[in-house]
């Protein structure tokens, strides 16, 4: 009998050993592409064009167009200078033959018009906003929404103060050329995006009245939480946003202001990342694995890619976000998922350090057709949360509260930078249900915190097979409990 059970623990720590010794190169294949020799690429657009070439513009001013990354043989990749003399681009497409880009002091149409490769045609769209030469005013803008609008984030002066007009505002330029103000209270932003349904949402960095980094929703007409930049509302004669009190709480002041849109998920500073970048959304139908219409969220110091599942409750959007990619050549700045399910990446390490090894990197990364175990969405309930997996859970780890381990907490909304974590619970799970397909489970938590990030450590939980969770760990930002 002794033996028996001997050989069965044995034979189960066998089968966890080789589960937990998955690694990320078993599920997604990683490839850097050869860039320009002698050349400084630090990478800060990426616009995917037709016949599989990618234009992509560097921090010091030039746009290159790249052939054969796409193909199986990196090495027949090649190169060719499209335009020069660029101010620091950060957003860039393709549209009718022209190349449309946001640089620090305008958005750009770029044309080659007498086909020779060579750009020969700049129009400027906007210069409606102000610059004075201070290393942060940077502006990311996007790909064009439904409406053909391009949405562009101001950066604040130094990260703290508003020197120029319009920073730390959110604007829409319409084909027509308009600028129309559209959001307030940005702080530093890193990137932008759409999610599936259209709306728009960028990446805010921590600093000032911004306890943590963040992805946030630019609901039209909202406050993003920082007022240095509010006295610009006078420009466009607009009502003043709001002017949130210091050493306060995100929770305290939106329930003062219904314009103060909260962040729709918060990335625990340090803990996932620390400086939060581009924004692509999974519309490739299951090409890049099973996460489609979540969010990839690049990150520069961690060299990362994040993966976010959001839902709307009560009219706010609210989420998850998950580990996801690691290990790339340098800070991530764009991203861009082509139909195909192939992600192309894109950074440098100057100004912010990374883990990445290397100055700058132009990388590619291809699903491989095998889907890890891991936790797909997580959603909220009343009285706690819904988790769906990858694959069949087993029913005994799954069902069992002691397989999970769970502690929330909030920052500081503050005119100083950053925040520690503050006021923290400990929520508790008090009962399981496995769904029949044991697929899904639903936790019923006791101490749920409106407002609070609710870290959920599925550490105890194992599949059908009895592999582990190749990220056992997922943070939920609870903006509003349902109904």
């Amino acid at each position: 009998m002794f033996h028996l059970r001997s050989s069965a623990i044995l034979g189960a720590l066998f089968c966890s050993a080789v589960a937990s010794a998955a690694v990320q190169s078993d599920y997604y294949l990683r490839e850097e592409i050869p860039l320009p020799p002698g050349e400084v690429m630090e990478i800060g657009s990426i616009a995917l064009m037709p016949e599989q070439k990618i234009a992509v513009t560097t921090r010091r001013g030039d746009l290159w167009i790249c052939s054969g990354a796409y193909g199986e043989d990196l090495s027949k990749v090649t190169w060719s200078k499209f335009a020069r003399g660029l101010h620091e681009p950060f957003g860039m497409f393709w549209k009718d033959g022209s190349l449309f880009l946001t640089q620090r002091p305008e958005v750009t149409r770029i044309k080659d018009s007498d086909g020779d490769g060579k750009a020969d045609e700049f129009e400027t769209i906007n210069a409606g906003w102000g610059i004075n030469g201070d290393y942060h005013e940077y502006a990311f803008g996007t790909r064009p929404d439904k409406n053909g609008d391009i949405w562009v984030t101001l950066c604040l002066t130094g990260s703290g103060s508003a020197a120029s007009n319009w920073r730390g505002w959110a604007m829409r330029i319409t084909p027509k050329g308009e600028m129309i103000p559209t959001c307030s209270g940005i702080r530093s932003p890193g990137g932008m995006g759409f999610n599936a349904e259209g709306d728009v949402f960028y990446c805010d960095n921590q600093g000032l009245w911004n306890g943590s980094s963040s992805l946030k929703w630019l609901k039209p007409g909202s406050f993003q939480g920082n007022p240095t930049g509010n006295k610009y509302h006078t420009l466009a004669k607009l009502p003043a946003p709001p002017q949130p009190k210091d050493k306060s709480r995100v929770l305290t002041e939106r329930l003062r202001f219904p314009d103060f849109v909260p962040p729709a998920v918060v990335l625990p500073h340090g803990i996932v990342g620390q400086s939060p970048t581009g924004i692509e959304p999974d519309t490739t139908g299951g090409k890049f694995g099973p996460w489609e219409n979540q969010l990839y969220v690049g990150e520069q110091t961690h060299s990362q890619v994040q993966r976010v599942c959001l839902e709307k409750v009560n009219g706010l959007y609210q989420g998850a976000v998950f580990h996801f990619l690691e290990g790339f050549e340098a800070g991530l700045i764009p991203l861009r998922l082509d139909p195909s399910g192939i992600l192309f990446t894109g950074g440098s390490n100057r100004g912010w350090a990374s883990r990445g090894t290397k100055p700058f990197t132009f990388e590619r990364v291809r699903w491989k057709g095998v889907t890890p175990f891991e936790m797909l969405t997580v959603s909220a309930r009343k009285d706690g949360f819904v988790i769906k997996f990858t694959e069949a859970v087993d029913p005994a780890t799954a069902g069992d509260p002691k397989s999970y381990a769970m502690k929330a907490w909030t920052y500081i909304l503050q005119s100083s930078y950053g925040s520690p974590q503050v006021d923290a619970s400990v929520p508790e799970v008090t009962a399981i249900e496995v769904a029949p397909d044991r697929k899904s489970v639903r936790l019923i938590v006791k101490g749920l915190v409106r407002g609070h990030v609710h870290e959920i450590a599925a550490s105890g939980v194992r599949s059908a097979k009895a592999q582990p969770l190749f990220h056992p760990t997922t943070w939920y930002t609870l903006n509003e409990i349902p109904n």
